[in-house]
């Protein structure tokens, strides 16, 4: 009878009980004012973003940065912030990281930057990017050479291997993360991340949980943060 009692509770007890980890990689493009150009709901105001950095602090949550993905199981509440596109405007981000910065909390997060927009108009330059990496507070990363939808492209080595190259020139530092343009991908472009990179990033909602599946970590989902995006809908989204 024990036997038949300890079969149906691990029917009915909830995954996370038996250790089912689910992480969420929160995407976001401009911090900042809405000026009327672009997307609206692509910007965050930087007094939201504080807010739920914050929010993320005093609920106990831990940032990380794909370096040090192995810690996602060692670590309380992993999460990751990833901002794609390299816009100048993420240094607000960057600056609300170091105002919250405490002994008990540590935010980092991953800047995805197109390498061959470096430097242009409303686009971080080599130099902030490698003052920042030095900070240890961002991971700069690719998000391609040009921003193409890769399953359309021909040239996947340039857009791939060259962002890649160019970005660590500018760092010094490893890059090993991609986010696919438009999330859009296929097996011909995950075949060829993986010739140059550990992870491959869609724009998939969802939050990661691992299923052992071949390439999973080329098939990272992310979770978007937006203008209407509420604090109540960003607890929601953090805590699923």
């Amino acid at each position: 009878m024990r036997a038949i009692i300890l079969c149906l509770l691990l029917f009915v007890q909830p995954a996370h009980v038996f250790g089912e980890q689910r992480v969420p990689i929160l995407i976001y493009h401009s911090i900042d004012e809405f000026n009327g150009v672009g997307s609206k709901e692509l910007y965050v105001t930087p007094i939201n973003f504080e807010k739920q950095m914050s929010y993320l602090r005093d609920h106990g949550f831990t940032l990380l940065t794909f370096e040090r993905w192995q810690d996602i199981s060692k670590v309380k509440k992993p999460i990751f912030i990833t901002f794609d596109d390299g816009y100048k405007n993420n240094i607000n981000a960057y600056n609300i990281f170091q105002k919250l910065k405490n002994e008990q909390f540590g935010p980092t997060g991953t800047f995805f930057v197109i390498s061959d927009f470096i430097g242009n108009k409303n686009r971080l330059t080599a130099s902030e990017l490698k003052r920042m990496a030095n900070s240890g507070i961002i991971s700069v990363q690719s998000h391609t050479a040009t921003h193409p939808e890769l399953t359309k492209t021909d040239n996947l080595e340039y857009e791939l291997k060259e962002s890649k190259e160019k970005i660590e020139k500018i760092t010094g530092k490893p890059v090993i993360a991609l986010a696919y343009p438009y999330g859009a991908f296929n097996d011909r472009v995950v075949e060829e991340t993986k010739m140059h990179y550990t992870f491959g990033l869609t724009t998939t909602p969802g939050v990661f949980s691992k299923k052992n599946i071949k390439n999973e970590l080329y098939y990272l989902p992310r979770i978007y943060i937006k203008y209407s995006t509420t604090l109540e809908d960003f607890s929601e989204a953090v805590d699923k």
